[in-house]
């Protein structure tokens, strides 16, 4: 079977591109930067050059093609709306719109729990939650529009499927870790309100797993979450992680209603002063770390038959 997938230089897409040569499939990863072209193929894919909106470049890497993993999105929480939609929205398109001209019969498209930002609390949440009304901040915004786009290009020809993963972590980790360790490097880390909540997790060897049994059994226009199990306090499982790393992150500590409130000052003085970079923290950001975010993968357990591949304590042991 042959497989393209977006996003292959990335933490999740490197790790599928692995799992999925290692089972035996030929893969075809579509290459933005011309040097990541090394770094795909000594992952074991066929690189293909272009970016998410070259129709063009999408199509012929689907040639022949039986599955699709969409992975690649832009994922930080500050920046403009156009930057958002011209990758999360426009580039779903096109990959839609690709594997329908070349008649790829699964597309699975990874997409995250940060779509239900902005309206309550996210606990225990399963994938009959509603979207909020009101997102807060772009990539929520724009990951939900994509995933409608997804769901909705479900037919008989095209099987759809969108897998929400959780708090992604694992041995090379290009993406969450590296934010936690140089704040606590830099002595800028702090808890907020003690850190101690549960939060959902989902090491990235769980998400490769679950993302396969998406395209090998997931129901057309179905969302599924993916997580390790049962979730975890978040500030012992962010202390495990930091400690993998020799670095420790201090007992500070500051009430969450005090760091909402500078988040949202910070916010407000960016946009009207229409600063560059990225304000130090964002209400985006927070919502994800900030409280108790937990989601419910019972669907996936029972109708594509996840199971993990690998326990919390064994990631962490993997990463020392």
């Amino acid at each position: 079977m042959r497989i393209f997938l977006t996003g292959g230089s990335g933490f999740v897409g490197r790790n599928l591109i692995t799992t999925l040569v290692k089972q035996g499939f030929e893969v075809r990863s579509l290459v933005k930067w011309e040097d990541e072209i090394e770094l795909i193929k000594n992952c074991g894919a066929i690189p293909i050059f272009g970016d998410i909106n070259d129709f063009q470049a999408l199509k012929s890497g689907m040639e022949g093609c039986s599955v699709v993993f969409h992975v690649a999105a832009k994922v930080d929480d500050w920046g403009v709306l156009e930057d958002f939609q011209q990758v999360n929205i426009r580039g779903t398109e096109q990959v839609i719109a690709a594997a329908k001209a070349t008649g790829v019969s699964r597309l699975v498209y990874v997409s995250t729990e940060a779509v239900l930002i902005g309206g309550e609390a996210i606990i225990n949440a399963d994938e009959t939650r509603s979207l909020p009304t009101k997102p807060l901040g772009f990539y929520p915004l724009t990951k939900a529009i994509a995933e409608q786009k997804v769901i909705a290009a479900n037919s008989d020809e095209l099987t759809t499927v969108v897998v929400r993963p959780r708090f992604v972590w694992g041995k090379g980790d290009t993406t969450l870790l590296p934010r936690f360790l140089k704040t606590m490097r830099d002595k800028k880390f702090a808890w907020i309100s003690g850190g101690h909540y549960l939060t959902s997790t989902c090491h990235v060897q769980n998400l490769c797993q679950g993302l396969i049994c998406a395209a090998e059994r997931g129901k057309g226009g179905e969302i599924y979450f993916i997580t390790d199990g049962s979730p975890v306090d978040f500030r012992s499982f962010i202390t495990e992680l930091a400690r993998t790393q020799g670095v420790e992150p201090g007992t500070r500590t500051i009430p969450r209603w005090f760091v909402w409130f500078l988040a949202w000052s910070l916010e407000q003085t960016w946009n009207l002063l229409r600063l560059k970079g990225v304000p130090p923290i964002t209400r985006t950001a927070l919502s994800m770390i900030a409280g108790e975010v937990t989601v419910n993968d019972a669907k996936a357990r029972r109708e594509i038959g996840y199971q993990t591949v690998i326990s919390r304590q064994e990631g962490l042991l993997e990463m020392s």
